[in-house]
């Protein structure tokens, strides 16, 4: 039976900073350039767990989902797809959606707003 594991997961907490779990093929982690059509999650970089300032998600296909584990989110951006997006802060989900070609605060990116966690994004259209 398929787990929907993500290929090559163990290898990408060390060398990327961020804990990526399952999906459904449809998100994928991709490096960061100048294309419109990626996911851009923008964190506060922190080199002593190898965390980067920006990652970048390429969709494949009109709707797909990826689960993961990247904490000090503060913002998310979208290029061709709107996205539905998980974050966890003080023990609660918040669900944001974002429209194709927007962008979103989230988290400590707010007036007031707490750590937050992303834990999965949805591709919606």
């Amino acid at each position: 039976m398929e787990q929907f594991g993500y290929p090559g997961a163990a290898d990408i907490p060390a060398t990327e900073g961020v804990k990526l779990k399952k999906g459904d093929g449809h998100v994928l982690l991709a490096d960061c350039d100048a294309t419109t059509d990626q996911i851009k999650i923008h964190t506060v970089k922190d080199d002593t767990v190898g965390r980067k300032g920006n990652y970048c998600f390429r969709a494949t296909a009109p709707s797909g989902y990826l689960t993961l584990e990247l904490p000090r989110v503060f913002a998310l951006e979208t290029g061709e797809h709107p996205i539905s997006a998980d974050l966890t802060a003080n023990g609660e989900t918040t669900t944001v959606d974002i429209a194709e070609g927007g962008y979103r605060s989230v988290g400590e990116g707010t007036v007031g707003g707490a750590r937050s966690v992303l834990v999965e994004i949805r591709v919606t259209g």
